[in-house]
């Protein structure tokens, strides 16, 4: 977005790919239907990220949701609004919308370089940067007027976004935050009985809440996978930066699960007080309640066996069964990272002030949102500014 951002206002673009094909990454999100955005309304749209909503909003002031979707459409991909109010293509693909850009990027004049992997950026003479790659040919050296740096953060690195260019990007001047995992499963220290039992099944119809570091409770309704360590999925991804900050600053994160959410506690408590005429527990809870499989396999878990006795005591879990999360999983398995070159290092125009003439876009900047369309769409926002920027540059809106 950068490239064609920065060739659209007349700049001479090179573009440079670690990788031997663009895009790897982008071609991945499309594989559960390449979700571009979503159709929230702006007000409730940049809320979505968080402490960096003002950052992001002025990026998406010039480049929302609506926009994203007229500029697929130039592309002749049409899109559609599913019931989630997630924006999709047509036809739930990437690649006919990677293929057709690349191709209209080369035709306006881009210039693609694979294989090239990035390894530092210092000053050279008359302010040009001089880039140095690794390639399958060797090292290789190129001087530049202007560079837009859009490397990922530390998520997925197979694809290319490894993370590798934090200490060096550090050591040329910029100040970056760790890159942490975000959209992320968490490791909760199941039983070996209970792993194996129900590793990969997914906890459906629940209730989770957690507190973040302001005390504030949050709530979401929705489900999850258990896996072999502990629990991902959707609801736990959009928790996760609570999730994880939580851990950062005490060591542990506490989630409750309502595990029926459609009916009170009194309720639950009648039923489960009614006679079970001989039946066992977990009989009782499916005929009774409705709870069975997964579900009731997370009550024995957590449960003690003298609680679950108690029809009170077991109505109380169902309604707010403790989840302890002692860890998120590693960056290399999140969907996002969040991290990276913080926006205090930055200019309005995403240059870094250390670095005139070097900017950034993308996921190597310190922000992060929740799935459903806002990554990719804060992401070729911020493409466009940062490549805009970069054609201006030395110009007055540049400098500064």
């Amino acid at each position: 977005m950068a490239a064609e951002a920065a060739c659209a206002a007349g700049a001479s673009v090179d573009l440079f790919e670690g990788k031997g094909s663009v895009g790897r990454k982008f071609l991945i999100a499309g594989k559960g239907g390449l979700n571009l955005t979503h159709s929230d309304d702006p007000t409730r749209f940049v809320e979505r990220y968080g402490s960096r909503r003002d950052e992001v909003a002025a990026w998406l002031a010039a480049f929302g949701a609506d926009d994203l979707r007229q500029w697929a459409r130039g592309l002749n991909v049409e899109t559609f609004v599913g019931t989630s109010g997630r924006v999709f293509p047509n036809d739930l693909k990437a690649a006919p919308l990677l293929r057709s850009w690349v191709r209209r990027l080369r035709e306006q004049g881009v210039r693609f370089h694979v294989n090239h992997y990035c390894q530092s950026c210092s000053e050279a003479s008359g302010g040009r940067k001089a880039l140095r790659f690794r390639t399958s040919a060797g090292e290789h050296s190129v001087h530049a007027e202007t560079v837009v740096f859009a490397m990922g953060g530390g998520s997925w690195p197979e694809l290319g976004s490894d993370g590798r260019w934090v200490s060096w990007l550090q050591d040329a001047g910029a100040d970056v935050a760790a890159l942490q995992p975000s959209n992320c499963g968490f490791d909760v220290g199941w039983s070996e009985i209970f792993a194996a039992r129900y590793a990969g099944q997914p906890v459906k119809s629940v209730l989770v809440a957690t507190w973040d570091q302001q005390g504030r409770l949050r709530q979401l309704q929705g489900e999850f996978v258990v896996t072999a360590t502990g629990v991902e999925g959707s609801v736990i991804y959009a928790l996760s930066a609570d999730l994880r900050d939580a851990i950062a600053a005490s060591g542990v994160a506490s989630l409750q699960l309502d595990l029926a959410p459609g009916r009170d506690k009194e309720r639950l408590q009648r039923e489960m007080s009614q006679p079970r005429r001989g039946r066992s527990l977990t009989e009782h809870l499916r005929r009774t309640v409705g709870i069975d499989g997964v579900k009731t396999g997370l009550l024995y878990e957590v449960v003690p066996r003298l609680d679950r006795e108690d029809p009170f005591k077991l109505a109380q879990a169902i309604k707010s069964l403790p989840l302890r999360l002692v860890r998120p999983r590693p960056i290399g398995e999140a969907i996002s990272s969040a991290g990276g070159v913080r926006f205090s290092a930055l200019n309005d125009e995403l240059m870094i002030k250390s670095l005139p003439g070097v900017f950034c876009a993308g996921e190597m900047i310190d922000w992060e949102a929740p799935t459903g369309g806002y990554l990719l769409t804060a992401c070729f926002a911020s493409g466009l500014r940062a490549g805009q920027a970069a054609a201006r540059w030395p110009g007055e809106s540049g400098a500064r």
